[in-house]
């Protein structure tokens, strides 16, 4: 998405809808008819990612025919996997949503929009970090389903899940097309790293 590619290169309290506008070739009134403020453009971009970050996710979390290892690394893959061709969208999700969460209505981060805007903007981004909350679950419902099956050794596991989707996420910081190692190869040795971490002591 083309306004996740100028708020990754400019940051979102230096990007101006004129910015976007530019990079999308339309004029900044013509943006302002789609998003009525920065604010919702940004949550827009962040909710086409969870979107479909869920959507890819939700099938593996929910297999039967995999054990709970196979589970894991396959959803950390896919995720990786899905930074890696997505690195302005996974930066965002790291660097960019201080503004959501520092969101009051009539605030700052309401973009100077009216009562009813502000009202449905706040709507929509209850809405993403409930979806947040959602994506997260389907790994920790993973890692407790393979701890209490013995497969995985005891941790904390909202701990464990949050410094794996942390490491996951920042993957869009570092990564770099045409780089020593393709996508697919970083999503398996991470995938690899946190999987083997977690499996009992003489587990395959």
């Amino acid at each position: 998405m083309a306004a996740a590619d100028v708020l990754h290169r400019n940051g979102y309290e230096a990007t101006t809808m004129k910015d976007i506008a530019a990079e999308v070739n339309l004029t900044a009134a013509s943006l302002y008819h789609h998003f009525r403020s920065k604010d919702m453009l940004l949550l827009a971009v962040l909710e086409g990612g969870i979107d479909l970050v869920i959507e890819l996710i939700e099938p593996i979390a929910a297999d039967d025919g995999r054990t709970h290892a196979q589970r894991l690394e396959e959803m950390i893959k896919v995720h990786i996997y899905m930074v890696t061709q997505n690195t302005a969208v996974g930066a965002a999700m790291i660097f960019e949503i201080r503004p959501l969460m520092g969101f009051k209505m009539g605030g700052r981060y309401s973009g100077g929009a009216s009562g009813k805007h502000s009202a449905l903007f706040n709507e929509r981004r209850q809405a993403f970090f409930a979806k947040r909350d959602h994506f997260e679950k389907q790994y920790r419902d993973v890692v407790q389903a393979g701890i209490s099956a013995g497969e995985f050794r005891v941790v904390d596991v909202p701990i464990f899940v949050k410094t794996m989707l942390g490491s996951n996420n920042w993957v869009a910081v570092w990564y770099k097309e045409g780089g020593r190692l393709d996508g697919e190869q970083v999503a398996s040795m991470v995938a690899d790293t946190f999987v083997q971490s977690l499996r009992v002591s003489g587990g395959d």
